[in-house]
């Protein structure tokens, strides 16, 4: 690592508020953004590990997504919200290298997850006599593991990367959290082609998974649309919609992060769009996979009463 990026002992992230009222009321905005993702994301992984009807492989691939978006959102927000608490901007060294790596991994597998979500709905709708056969235990989670290890990957490539680049233009990134793009920002003008060269690779990968969900979508719609029924296509539609719902949140923010034109580019805007596709998707998709799922909402409500009945019960055996 070279002498310039050794002597940065920490890195100064872009603060939501000057004033103090302000940085409270951004504390308290995220924090009931937070504690709304832990709930609806906890409530669905813990649903699906405890109801056996669910362990199927359009939940199980639920799970892992519930688990990613956990993870990109604890990665981001406790930190601002700390900053914010505390009045100041500083992350260290160190905790800015782990914050990008997690960020990069977790946001990664996302994506590979709903790809692999993508091939689940076409096996299932286009070809739901081979269901079994090509969606078995076994290859559920070698899928997983797959979307995991490539996350990982990306990760590591580009994070050991980024950091391995000397940094010229001092330590304060425009951005209230560590990512890549930023940290590239205070690279030397000269230092950074490798890193463009793993972003290119990185974004092939990246069209070709895009390519294959809308590829899977139209083969889904052209099968659902050939339905004879009214009920069949409403049922078919009803386990698509939600997945569509959370892929194209997910792609259009984050293409418009990535793509704007400079034209419009300003600091308020890229952490606009930062929350947009970091903070927001977290938060909401537990709610577009429960509102039209019946069959997760009355697992969960069987969860939830049964929970209650037994703590109802067991402080009335302790009162007696």
């Amino acid at each position: 690592m070279s002498n310039s990026s050794s002597s940065i002992s920490q890195f100064l992230l872009l603060p939501f508020a000057d004033t103090r009222e302000l940085q409270l009321l951004h504390f308290c905005l995220f924090l009931g953004i937070y504690l709304a993702a832990l709930l609806g994301n906890g409530l669905i992984i813990i649903t699906i590990a405890c109801d056996h009807h669910l362990h199927t492989p359009m939940y199980f691939f639920l799970l892992n997504l519930s688990l990613t978006d956990l993870g990109c959102i604890s990665t981001t927000v406790p930190i601002s919200m700390a900053n914010s608490l505390w009045d100041t901007r500083a992350i260290s060294y160190t905790g800015c290298v782990a914050q990008s790596f997690f960020f990069l991994n977790l946001i990664s597998t996302e994506f590979c997850v709903l790809t692999v979500m993508a091939y689940d709905r076409y096996v299932a709708i286009c070809h739901p006599l081979h269901y079994g056969t090509l969606l078995g235990s076994r290859a559920c989670v070698h899928m997983a593991a797959a979307a995991w290890a490539s996350g990982f990957l990306n990760a590591v490539l580009h994070t050991a990367n980024t950091f391995s680049l000397p940094l010229c233009h001092g330590n304060a990134l425009d951005q209230f959290f560590c990512e890549i793009p930023q940290i590239l920002k205070l690279s030397c003008s000269d230092a950074y082609l490798r890193e463009i060269g793993f972003i290119v690779v990185s974004s092939c990968f990246v069209f070709g998974c895009f390519v294959f969900i809308v590829v899977s979508y139209v083969q889904i719609f052209r099968a659902v649309l050939r339905i004879p029924s009214q009920q069949g296509q409403h049922k078919a539609f009803s386990t698509c919609l939600p997945h569509l719902a959370v892929v194209s949140l997910f792609v259009s923010t984050g293409i418009f992060s990535n793509l704007k034109p400079p034209s419009i580019s300003s600091l308020s805007l890229n952490v606009v769009v930062s929350f947009l596709y970091s903070v927001f998707p977290p938060a909401v998709n537990p709610l577009i996979y429960s509102m039209r799922n019946q069959e997760l909402k009355d697992a969960m409500w069987k969860l939830m009463t049964g929970y209650f009945y037994a703590v109802i019960n067991f402080l009335s055996s302790a009162y007696h």
